[in-house]
């Protein structure tokens, strides 16, 4: 079993020709509203890949609540910890323009009230996960409480460092059996620059030194660069006909748990990782386009 402690979002999708000026109003063609937040994303990705998962979340006094509780129950995910709170939802609104690309905005609403406490109240159930994930649209403090907590159960951490933040304390995090930012989260967090392939390994490397065991640096279209204590690997890319990329991130980290808890080596996990996710922008929208695994014909191990 997965647990994910983090966050849950009601993404507002808008899908534009491009962004409007400042006091500039332009028609957009399409919009779509739906699930979102990277803790749930990762959460239902792991789910459709067959792994058992167990969200400790917070959400707010609003209308999306109960939609966002039923969307987890849908998908198998249990609610127990499904926290209510005095406050509005998270939401995302998003803007996804014609080259596929997208510009996201972030309203934390609940997920800023997720407080260590919460993450001990679960500590039970944590203990019988084989994997605990993580992102950073919680407060600081309750990630920082939670890697400890989980090397006390000695449970590894996987933390996706999404949205980088300035003030991320390596001393803190050191403990993560897996660590996974994008490009530019690699740079904003260890103040390196990431132009090319040779940068972004001695970032990684950077990182590697700090006590983080596996440094799992994903490049989009280029791939997936990922440093371990013995080796690096590379994963190429899987080139497709992007049409959303939004979500693409979390369906790989999804994917990777999934293989993580399914027992598989790191190198299968990070095939089936990036494959799953270069599925995912052949279809619009985040949660709406993460396959099921039985749906797909992953590449061989």
């Amino acid at each position: 079993m997965i647990a994910v402690v983090g966050s849950n979002m009601v993404d507002l999708i808008t899908y534009i020709h491009r962004m409007p000026n400042p006091g500039e109003t332009l028609e957009a063609p399409d919009f779509r509203m739906g699930c979102g937040g990277k803790g749930a994303n990762q959460a239902i990705a792991a789910s459709r890949n067959g792994s058992e998962v167990l969200m400790v979340t917070r959400v707010g006094n609003d209308a999306f609540a109960a939609n966002t509780k039923a969307n987890f129950a849908e998908n198998g995910i249990s609610t127990k910890y499904v926290l209510d709170t005095d406050a509005t939802s998270g939401v995302a609104p998003i803007f996804v323009d014609k080259s596929s690309q997208n510009s996201i905005l972030i309203v934390q609403g609940a997920n800023a009230k997720l407080s260590p406490e919460d993450v001990a109240a679960a500590r039970a159930d944590l203990a019988k996960c084989s994997l605990i994930v993580m992102q950073l649209e919680i407060p600081l403090p309750t990630v920082y409480y939670t890697i400890r907590l989980a090397k006390e159960l000695g449970i590894p951490v996987l933390l996706n460092p999404a949205p980088a933040h300035p003030d991320l304390s390596l001393e803190d995090i050191k403990d993560c059996a897996y660590f996974a930012p994008n490009e530019s989260e690699l740079a904003l967090i260890t103040g390196m620059p990431v132009g090319t392939l040779d940068e972004v390994r001695a970032a990684a490397g950077y990182l590697r030194r700090q006590g983080i065991r596996n440094v799992i640096v994903t490049l989009g279209e280029h791939g997936v660069l990922t440093l371990t204590e013995e080796k690096e690997i590379f994963t190429p890319p899987f080139p497709v006909a992007a049409v959303d990329t939004t979500g693409a991130g979390d369906a790989f980290i999804g994917c990777f748990a999934n293989a993580v808890d399914a027992g598989l080596g790191l190198e299968t996990a990070l095939k089936r990782a990036a494959f799953y996710a270069a599925d995912s922008v052949t279809k619009r929208g985040t949660q709406y386009s993460y396959a099921y695994a039985k749906e797909l014909e992953f590449p061989a191990e």
